[in-house]
């Protein structure tokens, strides 16, 4: 079934493109407490690479789980840190503490944010 964005962008009710479909359905197979890259869901689908999946999630991931698609540095999403955050602690996601390395590329935060523990948290989509 195809899904339907309402994003301005894209028209109101245009249908979302196939392999924008692939990467949010697994986004939305991802278990609580795990995540996977961007590069990940790319190899995964053997489709695409992390840029385009970085696209996807910006476009239409506001509808899925889009807190366990994530940089393979651990980083917060810059701009989305609080929130991300709070979620990754709902679900016990395992979080390293990073202090002294500052916030992530990008981010606004003011402080030093903890980072996903990728060794523990990573899903190998099976």
């Amino acid at each position: 079934m195809a899904r339907v964005t309402d994003d301005a962008s894209e028209g109101r009710g245009a249908e979302i493109p196939p392999f924008a479909e692939q990467v949010l359905d697994l986004a939305e197979r991802i278990p609580p407490g795990r995540v996977m890259t961007y590069g990940d869901v790319a190899e995964f689908l053997e489709h695409g690479g992390p840029r385009q999946v970085g696209r996807v999630m910006a476009l239409y991931g506001g509808a899925v789980p889009w807190w366990r698609v994530v940089r393979a540095d651990g980083a917060l999403l810059p701009g989305h840190e609080q929130r991300a955050l709070a979620h990754y602690r709902e679900e016990g996601t395992p979080l390293r503490h990073s202090r002294g390395r500052g916030p992530a590329r990008g981010s606004a935060a003011a402080e030093d944010l903890p980072r996903l523990d990728m060794a523990r948290a990573r899903w190998d989509g099976r």
